[in-house]
């Protein structure tokens, strides 16, 4: 698998060292690199990065800063963080946001490598990799949702998608609709396994039951279901591609 890296770094010097050891390692891809935090929000968008080199001080918007707005807005995996700066006092702000490493600048082959190293063990083998998977028989699969007065008995295959509404979370199937004091990320994670995947941060769907893919505004698209309302869901503009190659595989 290939590692996509971005630096999001002022410094012309400290960013074009970054780019020569990152070009040595051959199972990286560097894309374009930032030099403020807005910048690096909108080509971690465009880009989505595995890895990301983030400066601490940049103009603007901080890099811890940008790191948070990134981690919001990650749909299937936030990409790592490795820190970079000049001054080692800033480390704590890094890793309140469980950043890889923390690298200090004038740059060093061997932590460099180090860094790379760390990072490469907590990357998923794949992209994506537990939101769409096939369960050898999701019809004999059940799944237990607590609805605040008793444990409803579900078929993952029953339902078509979940959203968060009210400070409840609705959980549309077949039938009605069931409201769960769980979040959207714990019925995922319970429906991992199954052909389950975030369109947006606020959308899971059941992707058997998607029956159109068609093209919204600014890159991002809408999923037709096919429940008696034949509802429409938002796709954001980061899981589009990944909906596309989920399908196409």
């Amino acid at each position: 698998m290939k590692i996509h890296a971005l630096i999001a770094e002022d410094e012309a010097l400290a960013r074009e060292e970054l780019v020569y050891l990152l070009e040595k390692e051959q199972d990286v891809i560097v894309c374009p690199s930032a030099e403020t935090g807005e910048e690096l929000i909108e080509l971690y968008m465009e880009h989505e990065p595995d890895i990301v080199f983030l400066d601490v001080h940049m103009p603007g918007m901080p890099g811890v800063e940008a790191a948070k707005k990134i981690t919001e807005l990650a749909y299937i995996h936030a990409p790592l963080f490795i820190f970079t700066t000049a001054y080692d006092e800033y480390a704590v702000d890094a890793f309140e946001i469980e950043a890889v490493d923390y690298m200090l600048k004038p740059y060093d082959t061997k932590r460099f490598q180090k860094a790379m190293a760390r990072a490469r063990n907590r990357l998923p083998d794949t992209k994506g990799s537990n939101t769409f998977k096939n369960h050898d028989s999701p019809s004999a699969a059940k799944l237990l949702v607590d609805d605040g007065e008793r444990m409803v008995v579900l078929s993952p295959e029953s339902i078509y998608y979940a959203v968060p509404f009210n400070r409840m979370l609705e959980i549309h199937t077949d039938h009605n609709v069931i409201e769960s004091r769980m979040t959207l990320q714990e019925l995922e994670k319970k429906l991992q396994g199954f052909s389950f995947f975030r369109t947006h941060r606020s959308y899971l769907v059941n992707l058997n039951h998607v029956q159109a893919i068609t093209p919204w505004f600014n890159g991002t698209s809408n999923v037709t279901l096919k429940d008696k309302n034949q509802t429409t869901i938002p796709v954001s503009r980061a899981a589009r591609k990944v909906l596309f190659d989920l399908f196409e595989s």
